[in-house]
């Protein structure tokens, strides 16, 4: 099989592969979780991962809560306000699946960069 020739990128058009992990319709793991996650790890809040995120408290915290119940440890810990000000974290579990997350990410990408410049030479 012959190599491919390089492909010039064309900024218009973005080439991105998005993995999401699934159990019938329901999403487990995807883009939005993962950004979840690292937002609540970057700056120790649900609140402020969701500003950065430009969603909701409560859609954040509903996102935590479904990954809490998902994996067999909660991903997320969470402390109500108060004297120590209260925040939230990624427990050791939630640390391992959001750099597991990644690390496949970037593989996928890699794979398909490729095929995918390819593809989009073709395009109008």
């Amino acid at each position: 099989m012959k190599p491919e020739p390089p492909v010039a990128p064309d900024t218009a058009v973005q080439v991105r592969v998005r993995l999401r992990l699934q159990a019938a319709e329901s999403i487990l793991m995807g883009p939005g979780r993962a950004d979840v996650l690292q937002g609540v790890a970057e700056t120790g809040s649900i609140a402020e991962a969701g500003r950065r995120l430009g969603m909701s408290y409560q859609r954040v915290w509903s996102l935590v809560k479904a990954m809490n119940g998902d994996f067999v440890e909660p991903v997320v810990t969470k402390q109500r306000g108060g004297a120590a000000g209260g925040g939230a974290a990624l427990t050791p579990t939630g640390e391992r699946v959001l750099a597991a997350y990644r690390k496949a990410e970037a593989a996928a990408q890699k794979a398909a960069d490729r095929p995918l410049l390819a593809l989009r030479a073709l395009l109008r």
